[in-house]
């Protein structure tokens, strides 16, 4: 997986616009903040099921209600497309907790 820089980078930002690009840290991030602690802990293993299929882990955080998702590639040394496609399938899940 090589990392998106330029042009293909800026193209595969504007396919999730809810996400936050870190320039410094090469990343995405989104806050997620869910009606009680159940939602969000159901939205977080959906989360982690499709993690463990994709071999691919996001690094977040979570406080009762809300959580913190950050996408990055490791490996490549800053944002995939990869990275971009767990993105949206996350935003399907978590519905309009993401807005």
């Amino acid at each position: 997986m090589q990392k998106l820089e330029g042009p293909s980078l800026q193209q595969q930002l504007a396919r999730v616009p809810g996400w936050r690009f870190d320039e410094d840290a090469l990343c995405i991030e989104r806050r997620f903040v869910f009606k009680d602690f159940n939602e969000a802990f159901a939205f977080m293993t959906r989360v982690a099921l499709a993690a463990e299929q994709r071999n691919h882990h996001p690094e977040w955080f979570n406080v009762y209600n809300r959580v913190d998702i950050t996408f990055t590639t490791h490996d490549a040394g800053g944002l995939t497309e990869r990275d971009i496609d767990f993105a949206l399938w996350v935003d399907d899940v978590a519905g309009d907790a993401g807005t």
